[in-house]
């Protein structure tokens, strides 16, 4: 990356610069001292040197290292966008997003270090958001450190904005509502989250699509980012989700939660402009509305 700078900013530090104008990290500064280089006007310099108008500054960032337990697969991935700096999958259900005692291989981050190989580009894996296995839809990675860390802020701020779209057991009486309820880890499992006071703030806004039979339709969205939020939220509220039969669903006509991230919105790390991707439901979703 490089930079010209600018008149009202003669006279700052280069890590001034890097973090007070560009967001820069102190982990990131540190490791591009230590094995990526900082040049002004081709030449080598130390953070501590002050900047003047119309000097070039240039960043070499240090290479990416892949974990060796992540090993490259040639997996189909369904890429929804991809620029220099982010890649947006569409996760089928069904798919890890990383590796897990249980799923040590055919998760989306062995398919995507995979894609990155086949196509020669030394990228590993930033993921800024996740979904649950048996979800499906978008998921944001970051392609190096830098776009990752600014990605990673925004998602604390509530910036990086997620709709989903869920099929819950039983008719919702309110066309709209949110849901406000603390999350904590459910005692004597490593897996199962619970309501309790102890819990971790967490926000659900919900409105309502359809109506199907004795199922309803929700569009959600999150205002915090719990694990399972929605899914234990609405089992919490007496409507578990379809096919969820950890939280209380019923497996009767789907075999996995019927939720869906159908919508992704973030400001680009670099280029600082609005991106939106969307995601079609998928066929055993869209079966739930016939």
């Amino acid at each position: 990356m490089n930079w010209v700078i600018e008149k009202k900013y003669a006279g700052l530090t280069i890590r001034e610069y890097l973090q007070g104008i560009h967001g820069f990290s102190r982990r990131i500064i540190i490791a591009i001292k230590q094995e990526g280089k900082l040049l002004v006007n081709d030449l080598e310099r130390t953070v501590r040197y002050v900047l003047a108008e119309g000097d070039v500054l240039e960043i070499h960032f240090p290479a990416e290292k892949v974990s060796d337990n992540l090993q490259p697969e040639n997996i189909n991935l369904n890429i929804a966008y991809e620029d220099q700096a982010v890649i947006v999958i569409d996760k089928p259900a069904g798919m890890a997003t990383m590796p897990s005692k249980n799923h040590p291989s055919g998760t989306m981050a062995n398919g995507l270090i995979g894609y990155y190989r086949r196509n020669n580009r030394m990228f590993t894996l930033h993921v800024v958001t996740r979904l649950d296995r048996d979800t499906s839809g978008l998921v944001l990675v970051a392609k190096d450190r830098y776009s990752h860390s600014l990605l990673a802020k925004a998602q604390q701020s509530n910036k990086v904005k997620r709709t989903y779209i869920a099929f819950v057991e039983g008719i919702l009486e309110a066309e709209k509502g949110t849901i406000d309820a603390p999350i904590a880890r459910k005692p004597d499992s490593i897996i199962e989250r619970t309501i309790h006071e102890s819990g971790k703030p967490a926000i659900t806004h919900y409105k309502k699509r359809s109506e199907i039979e004795n199922r309803t339709m929700v569009e959600i969205e999150l205002e915090t980012g719990r694990t399972h939020q929605i899914r234990v939220h609405f089992s919490h509220c007496g409507h578990p989700l379809v096919g969820d039969d950890l939280y209380g669903g019923s497996l009767q006509i789907l075999n996995r939660q019927a939720l869906h991230c159908n919508e992704l919105s973030f400001e680009h790390p670099i280029t600082r402009e609005n991106i939106k991707v969307q995601s079609k439901l998928p066929e055993d979703l869209q079966k739930l509305l016939n």
